[in-house]
C-alpha cells in the first residue's frame, strides 16, 4: 500500500534546496515568491546560490540541508532548485526514519528521479515528479504545467488530455505510475533502488542523449525487467537529441517502440513530460488510468 503524506493547507511550509547542481539564488527566491502567492510559506536553504564546481556544495552540505528539512516536520514539503547532477551521490547516506514516521511530498525531476524512485521503492510513499523552482519563471508560472504542481501539492486530482501519435498502441490501462528520466532509471538498475514494475504504468524521457545511447539504455531496461508485465507505457520527450557523425538510423520513439513490440500492453507516444516547458505534474505512486485512443487522456482515480 503506498503512503500519501498529506497535502498542503493555506499557511503550510515548503522547504527549498538544491542536492545536485548550482543554480542563481534569484531563482529560488522567485519560485519562493509563486510559491507563497499560492498560500504557503517557503524556507529557501544555503545551497540555492551557492557553488562548488558544477554543484551547489560539496556533497556532506548537500546531504546535511536536506537531512534537515526531511526531518524538519514543520516543513510539509520539499521543492528542488534543480536537476543537473549530485542526488546520487548522497542517496544512500539519507536517514529517512523520521521522512518513514512523518512523510512529506518531494518534488522534482530529472537528477531527483533516483531520489522519488528509491522513496518509492525502499518505503512505499508516494511524491511528485514536477516542475523545480528552475522552472518558475514569470513567463511559466501561470502555465498548466507549473499550476499542475499546484494541484498536486493541494490533493486536487488531475487529468491531463494530450495529443494522439501515429506510433500509440491503443488501449486502456490503470496502475500505479513510476518513471522519470530515463538515465537515471538505467543508473538505478540492479540496485536497492531498482523497482518492480510489473503491473505498474512506467514514463520515460531524456535529454541531451546521443541516439546509440538511448537505445543502449532501452536495451537495459529490458535485459533487467522494467519494461515486462507492464499495465501500460508512457512515453515523454527526448529534447536535444544527438548523433555521432554516421545517423543511428531511428528516432527516439522508434528505438522505444521496437524495444517493446512483443509486448501487448498499451503505449502513449508524445506524453507532456520532460525537460521542455510542457512538463505536467504526476504522482509517483499515484493511482492513474490510462485511454489511449482518438482522446488519449491520463487522469488520477
Amino acid at each position: 500500500m503506498i503512503i500519501i503524506p498529506p497535502y498542503l493547507r493555506p499557511g503550510d511550509t515548503i522547504g527549498i534546496t538544491c542536492p545536485a547542481s548550482k543554480m542563481e539564488r534569484s531563482a529560488a527566491e522567485y519560485a519562493g515568491e509563486v510559491l507563497e502567492s499560492w498560500g504557503y510559506k517557503v524556507i529557501i536553504g544555503e545551497t540555492a546560490g551557492n557553488a562548488f564546481h558544477n554543484f551547489s556544495a560539496p556533497d556532506e552540505l548537500r546531504l546535511q540541508e536536506l537531512q534537515q528539512m526531511l526531518d524538519n516536520d514543520h516543513i510539509k514539503a520539499i521543492l528542488f532548485g534543480r536537476g543537473g547532477y549530485g542526488v546520487i551521490r548522497i542517496l544512500d547516506e539519507i536517514d529517512f526514519t523520521k521522512f518513514q514516521k512523518n512523510p512529506k511530498w518531494i518534488c522534482g525531476y530529472s537528477d531527483v528521479t533516483a531520489l522519488l524512485t528509491h522513496i518509492y521503492t525502499r518505503y512505499d510513499i508516494a511524491s511528485v515528479h514536477s516542475v523545480m523552482c528552475s522552472g518558475i519563471t514569470p513567463e511559466t508560472k501561470d502555465n498548466q504545467y507549473v499550476q499542475s504542481l499546484r494541484q498536486q501539492l493541494s490533493g486536487e486530482k488531475t487529468s491531463y488530455h494530450f495529443s494522439t501519435n501515429e506510433m500509440n498502441r491503443i488501449g486502456n490501462c490503470e496502475g500505479e505510475l513510476l518513471g522519470g528520466n530515463l538515465s537515471l532509471l538505467v543508473n538505478l538498475s540492479g540496485t536497492v533502488s531498482q523497482p518492480d514494475t510489473k503491473n505498474k504504468l512506467l514514463f520515460i524521457e531524456d535529454i541531451g542523449e546521443y541516439r546509440y545511447s538511448v537505445d543502449r539504455m532501452m536495451i537495459n531496461l529490458k535485459r533487467s525487467g522494467w519494461l515486462e508485465g507492464l499495465n501500460g507505457l508512457i512515453v515523454g520527450s527526448f529534447s536535444e537529441s544527438k548523433e555521432t557523425e554516421t545517423p543511428f538510423g531511428q528516432t527516439e520513439y522508434e528505438m522505444i517502440r521496437d524495444k517493446v513490440k512483443e509486448y501487448d500492453y498499451p503505449v502513449a507516444f508524445g506524453f507532456p513530460v520532460g525537460h521542455q516547458k510542457e512538463n505536467y505534474a504526476l504522482k509517483i505512486g499515484g493511482e492513474y488510468r490510462l485511454t489511449i485512443s482518438d482522446n488519449c487522456v491520463l487522469e488520477e482515480i
